[in-house]
C-alpha cells in the first residue's frame, strides 16, 4: 500500500489526539514512525542547535531547526523527511511557514541513536545530497565521530580532537567536536 502526505497528516493528527508523540516520515510511499530519541543523541542535537543556531541568528544567515521540522522533498514520491538538525539559507526561506516546507535544507544532520544502524542513516544523507543539500553530517555518539558528507566526495571523519568547520555555509564558524559530547558533572 502506498501512502500520501495527506495520509501521513491524518495519522499524525490521530496520534496526537491520543497523546502519542512520534515523529513521522514519508519515504517512497511508506510511513516510518520514529519514537523518542535516546537522551544522549537528543542532547547532542540540542547542543549543536544551540552552538550553530547562535552563530546563524547573529549573522542572519537563515534558519536552524530540530528533528520535528519536516521537509517535503522534490522527488517523484514527494517524500517528507525530518533530519535531526537542519539549516536553510535565509534567501531560500525568507519567512517561516506553519506547514511542512517544500525545499531541501542546505545542511542536514543525523545523530545515530542507540538502536540505529549506520547504513540507513548514510542512505538518508546521500538522498538529501543528491536532491541538493550542500552538506550532510552523521554524528556517531558511540564512536565519538562526526562524518561530513558532500556530494561526490568521500566523507571526512572528525574525532574529539578536531574542529567542525563548514565554510561554504558558515564562514568563520568553528566548533570543537569535543563540545558536542554531553559534559560529565562530578
Amino acid at each position: 500500500m502506498t501512502f500520501t502526505l495527506q495520509d501521513l497528516e491524518r495519522l499524525q493528527t490521530k496520534l496526537q489526539s491520543e497523546h502519542l508523540d512520534y515523529n513521522l516520515e514519508l519515504v517512497e510511499g511508506r510511513i516510518s514512525i520514529m519514537g523518542p530519541s535516546d537522551y544522549i543523541s537528543d542532547e547532542i542535537g540540542s547542543r549543536l542547535i544551540i552552538f550553530l543556531g547562535a552563530w546563524v541568528m547573529t549573522h542572519k544567515l537563515g534558519r536552524v531547526t530540530g528533528a520535528a521540522a519536516g521537509f517535503i522533498l522534490p522527488n517523484p514520491d514527494a517524500d517528507l523527511r525530518a533530519p535531526d538538525v537542519s539549516f536553510v539559507k535565509a534567501e531560500k526561506l525568507k519567512r517561516s511557514q506553519r506547514s511542512f516546507v517544500q525545499l531541501v535544507p542546505d545542511l542536514m544532520v543525523e545523530i545515530k541513536s542507540k538502536t540505529d544502524r549506520i547504513k540507513p542513516i548514510v542512505e538518508k544523507i546521500q538522498a538529501f545530497l543528491e536532491l541538493g543539500t550542500e552538506v550532510g553530517i552523521l554524528i556517531d555518539p558511540d564512536k565519538e565521530t562526526v562524518s561530513i558528507y558532500r556530494l561526490r566526495n568521500e566523507p571526512m571523519v572528525l574525532t574529539s580532537s578536531d574542529t567542525l568547520m563548514i565554510p561554504e555555509l558558515f564562514p568563520g564558524w568553528e566548533l570543537p567536536i569535543s563540545e558536542l559530547w554531553p559534559p560529565i558533572f562530578e
